[in-house]
């Protein structure tokens, strides 16, 4: 064989290596202040490249996302891509339990892959209360081409992010809860930044007749559970959190704190402008925020004043909450069905039950899991277990899998590390017991969300799982005196953040980290630390350990 050909080859197959790589996309984002005035009062945001919200990042199943973040605020930062589960990578995950903060004036570059998965999913700054000020925004993950979708291609795709708006500054709101306080009622109501309220308003998006569109609906919010709805015209649902559903259509969907949904609308209605509607649940006054959808034949007809109602109380939610379902025979991320996993066929090796509680300890007001209301010690969690200094910065498993209910009153502040072992398949039974509505987000993981009942969790309730079709998802409401199960094989080595959505409590200590050791130490079950990570704390200056190996 000739050198020319031998030449040849090498390229060629060095080509093929360079297309073989799932494709990569860069951002760089400038995060600062700036002034905003969502409900009409000038105040400050948190701005990323000038945009409140934040730039939608549009992404393809396996790409590799790579963004430059530039730390221009004045306090230390971090963003979490919720609902991304970080295969093998909990080191991109942008919690304080695995992620030294961003400092003032620094830049940090982040790098995942949104590896086998499709769906709807939004980031925001997981630090101190910054989400309260905005640095939220969509990430869309679709469906490579040669995987089919259950639905036809819709004519257009929007992100619409909803939530609970509070006009005070998020260092405000900070104090309020540094002081014992919990905060109050939400100013306002958003969608995509905007009340809908005032004059001049323009439309957020528009339809061509006969036309279906997809929406991506994301409660961003940091309190309320949100009821969606858009004036006379029905919504089908096609997909949560990274999961095909089966096609019902509902007049309105309530949105918890961190959940997404996906729904197709015909434009099929007389043309002229409409509103899709987002008002607070659960409340004792209903906060209302409105957004026009514009026919492009309807020549700017003003949409009706007359709003559609809301439902009224949680048993509505709840009954909503049991018509999801998994479809079956939908691929997902993958060529196989998403039912080929018969997750009501794995016994179960554990079962975890999380009560959640309020307390006061030295007269400020901290909320709790199974009696530990968590704090972040100055090493991030994940960095104390790899560089094996976890005994000097927090102690693993400080809360039973059964919580002791007669000394759920007494409150300690600690780290909250539970240790669960590789690739088991466990059942958590998160249990209410408060007066108020709750939401629950895992990192690193989907979850079957097998029931959601009023009362007590006891074994015998486990006759009413639903196990065969179970929507695989990342977050879960909880109802005031209720319980919710979820299960999941534990199967993504690293530390992941357990926490509930609803900011206030998860500031005051309502989180903790499930560490997932592989005992192999091995490049198949989870990543080296990445060269740009930073390092804070005890192990700040320590060499790094031996890397991981095939």
């Amino acid at each position: 064989m000739g050198r020319a050909t031998i030449l040849l080859l090498c390229l060629l197959a060095g080509a093929m290596a360079v297309r073989g790589e799932d494709p990569y996309f860069f951002f760089t984002w400038n995060v600062t202040y700036g002034t905003i005035s969502p409900l009409g009062v000038p105040q400050q945001g948190i701005l990323i490249n000038g945009q409140f919200p934040g730039p939608n990042i549009n992404s393809t199943s396996n790409n590799n996302i790579v963004i430059n973040v530039f730390n221009n605020i004045d306090e230390p930062l971090l963003f979490t891509w919720n609902g991304i589960q970080h295969r093998k990578n909990s080191w991109q995950d942008g919690v304080l339990g695995t992620n030294c903060p961003i400092l003032p004036g620094t830049n940090y570059t982040y790098h995942f892959q949104v590896k086998d998965q499709i769906g709807s999913y939004f980031y925001y700054p997981s630090t101190a209360v910054h989400r309260a000020a905005g640095g939220f925004g969509g990430l869309r993950v679709n469906s490579r081409l040669l995987i089919p979708v259950p639905y036809a291609d819709p004519e257009d795709d929007y992100t619409v992010l909803i939530g609970d708006w509070y006009s005070k500054s998020h260092t405000a709101l900070r104090k309020f809860l540094d002081t014992g306080r919990p905060l109050a009622r939400p100013d306002g109501v958003l969608i995509n930044g905007q009340t809908g309220k005032g004059k001049d308003v323009k439309p957020l998006f528009t339809m061509k007749p006969g036309k279906t569109y997809k929406y991506r609906i994301c409660n961003v919010g940091l309190k309320n559970s949100l009821n969606f709805r858009i004036q006379d015209h029905p919504i089908k649902l096609v997909e949560m959190e990274g999961s095909h559903t089966v096609q019902n259509t509902y007049d309105s969907l309530d949105v918890h704190v961190g959940q997404c949904f996906s729904v197709l609308v015909t434009a099929d209605k007389v043309p002229r402008d409409y509103y899709m509607v987002a008002s607070t649940r659960f409340t004792k006054s209903v906060v209302t925020a409105t957004g026009i959808i514009r026919y492009t034949n309807g020549n700017g007809a003003p949409a009706s004043a007359v709003l559609p109602k809301a439902p009224e109380g949680w048993a509505w939610s709840l009954n909503q909450f049991r018509s999801f379902r998994w479809n079956l025979t939908a691929s997902a991320a993958r060529p196989n069905p998403q039912g080929s996993y018969h997750y009501g066929q794995i016994n179960i090796t554990r079962t975890i039950k999380f009560v959640s509680s309020t307390s006061s300890v030295g007269g400020k007001l901290r909320y709790a899991i199974n009696g530990v209301s968590h704090v972040n010690p100055p090493t991030p969690l994940k960095l104390a277990e790899y560089f094996s200094v976890a005994d000097k910065v927090f102690k693993y498993d400080t809360i039973p899998d059964e919580p002791l209910l007669k000394k759920a009153s007494l409150v300690t502040l600690a780290p909250n590390v539970m240790n669960v072992t590789f690739r088991t398949f466990v059942e958590i039974i998160l249990e209410n017991h408060e007066k108020s509505i709750q939401s629950w987000h895992l990192d690193g993981y989907s979850f079957f969300a097998v029931a959601i009942e009023p009362g007590r969790w006891t074994p015998e309730k486990r006759k009413n799982y639903n196990l065969l079709d179970a929507v695989s998802r990342h977050t879960i409401q909880v109802f005031p005196k209720s319980w919710a199960a979820i299960m999941l094989t534990f199967d993504n080595a690293g530390m992941w953040n357990l926490r509930s959505e609803l900011a206030e409590r998860r500031y005051l200590g309502q989180e903790l980290y499930i560490s997932v050791l592989s005992p192999e130490r091995s490049l198949r079950d989870e990543y080296n630390i990445p060269d740009n990570f930073q390092l804070c704390g005890a192990v700040a200056g320590l060499p790094k350990p031996s890397p991981y190996t095939i």
